[in-house]
């Protein structure tokens, strides 16, 4: 793409906390570009660094080395300029609950030096389009999370802002509240936002994101369209669980002598023991590649049938963005927790 259609580029940005002997790196060295109209999704465990790149492209946090810009703006040199073109929305709701949704969002357009009328309409529209209206007089403190959220959302898009930063918008949501919030989102897109979020939801990364950049270590270590890095990964499979490492052989043995599989096909592994055959030991989980396809299914099904063999259960699985990350970093995205990321005693220091 063009440069005009790069709204947020970062280039080698480099951050440590704690002292000098002893310092704690959390940014190594991090490259992402954001596109006008699009949805970049930067996902990664706890402590990747996934907060600290979002306050420093938000002007919250100098980067100790590397460079970047947001819609042509220099972080650091030119600050006050990135901050009059975005929104930043916390992993908490940043609202006060004492005053009413309406109230807040009004407080908001006074801080942004809105025209009365100009704001008064504003705060109308995003309390309709977010479904605030209802409860736009009642006090926050007796809002659910979810409502809180999407207030607090739509206080980041009083000024209309060209890139809103959304870190884990949903943390904390439960399943339901979390599918409005991704509705939501959707909505703030439509309307020409571009977003950049960060996640360590999978799912998502998969619902959201035109573009994903997985983080791990303080490093991207891939980017691409949620399709483009699952095939990375491969094709489908057929995964089967047997109730003895014995089976998965036999049947492994069987499989790897199919024409119409491909090269290499049978892989096991073990996984958590079965609940009615604990007695026998671990199972084990055979997974064979397949284009997916109903005929290539069916061969693998009938191969599997004609050892004797009866599987304990069998799926077609689809390559997930935890396939993703399990192989190229060798751990699921949410199972390696570091712990929060350190945050400096003049965090809230603006690069100035």
């Amino acid at each position: 793409m063009s440069a005009p259609d790069v709204l947020v580029r970062a280039t080698g940005l480099r951050k440590s906390y704690g002292s000098a002997r002893r310092p704690v790196r959390v940014l190594d060295g991090v490259d992402l570009t954001l596109h006008r109209g699009e949805v970049l999704a930067l996902l990664g465990p706890n402590g990747a660094g996934k907060t600290t790149t979002v306050r420093i492209l938000a002007t919250l946090l100098r980067p100790d080395g590397g460079t970047a810009t947001v819609a042509g703006h220099d972080v650091v040199r030119d600050a006050a300029r990135v901050r009059e073109v975005v929104s930043l929305t916390g992993q908490y709701a940043a609202v006060d609950e004492k005053q009413s949704g309406r109230e807040n969002l009004a407080m908001m357009g006074r801080l942004a030096h809105l025209p009365r009328r100009a704001a008064r309409a504003r705060v109308d529209a995003l309390l309709d389009a977010f479904d605030l209206a209802a409860a736009a007089d009642r006090r926050v403190g007796t809002y659910s999370g979810g409502m809180r959220r999407r207030l607090d959302l739509a206080a980041g898009l009083l000024t209309r802002p060209q890139v809103m930063f959304l870190d884990e918008p949903t943390t904390g949501l439960d399943p339901r509240s979390r599918q409005t919030m991704w509705d939501v989102i959707r909505g703030v897109v439509a309307d020409g936002t571009s977003l950049f979020l960060t996640t360590q939801y999978l799912e998502e990364a998969d619902q959201l994101a035109d573009r994903v950049a997985l983080i791990d270590d303080g490093r991207v270590v891939a980017e691409g369209s949620p399709a483009d890095l699952k095939r990375r990964v491969g094709d489908a499979s057929v995964e089967l669980t047997f109730a003895s490492p014995e089976d998965s052989a036999r049947v492994g043995a069987a499989l790897a002598g199919m024409t119409s599989a491909p090269t290499g096909s049978t892989s096991g592994r073990t996984t958590a023991p079965g609940p009615d055959h604990a007695d026998r030991g671990r199972t084990t989980t055979l997974r064979v590649p397949t284009d997916g396809s109903v005929e290539h299914v069916r061969d693998v099904l009938a191969a599997v049938a004609a050892t004797g063999v009866e599987p304990l259960r069998w799926e077609v699985r689809e390559p997930t963005l935890d396939d993703v990350f399990l192989t190229l970093t060798g751990h699921a995205a949410r199972t390696r927790d570091r712990g929060a990321e350190p945050v400096p005693a003049d965090h809230e220091e603006a690069a100035a």
